[in-house]
């Protein structure tokens, strides 16, 4: 069956990018945890119409605080993804496997979004390490999930070929 051929090649990349995904998330949530934890000391210091921004970040650029917020959504819906990945790679049938190509493809579009804004805050300058982690793992990511959503959508299309070709035996 295709899901055979496909799981040894998902299986790996699903928990790569969980793992990947946690450390993005760890680190966005840190910034987050940070900026809030600094914005009243850094914002008090601003023109008025920054401090109508209610999470100013202090560490970066311009482009920092959405990029922050959109890494930690991307990240936690990636985690939900890879997970539902897994549990649904293992079922083993047509329906699991598209609903788990799904979710992958979800969690590309909103990783996508993120490495656009983080390819925005490389292009700005000014920011820490951390952040570079961030834009790092982010713009992996991207890729990363990208082969996952491409093997999913494969294992769907051999599993969907398979069904027909022992459903075109029957009567």
């Amino acid at each position: 069956m295709a899901t055979e051929s496909q799981r040894p090649v998902v299986e790996p990349l699903l928990m790569l990018n969980l793992a990947m995904y946690a450390v993005v998330s760890a680190i966005a949530g840190w910034a987050v945890n940070y900026s809030i934890n600094e914005t009243y000391d850094a914002a008090s210091r601003l023109s008025y119409p920054l401090r109508l921004f209610p999470i100013y970040f202090p560490i970066g650029n311009m482009a920092t605080g959405l990029f922050v917020l959109f890494a930690l959504v991307a990240g936690v819906v990636g985690i939900g993804s890879s997970i539902a990945g897994i549990l649904s790679i293992r079922e083993d049938r047509p329906g699991s496997w598209a609903s788990g190509a799904s979710f992958a493809v979800v969690a590309w579009a909103l990783t996508l979004l993120a490495m656009g804004l983080a390819c925005k805050e490389i292009d700005l300058k000014g920011r820490n390490a951390s952040l570079r982690t961030l834009e790092a793992f982010t713009i992996i990511l991207t890729a990363t999930q990208l082969f996952c959503v491409g093997a999913f959508h494969v294992g769907v299309d051999g599993m969907v070929s398979e069904s027909r070709r022992h459903q075109a035996g029957r009567v």
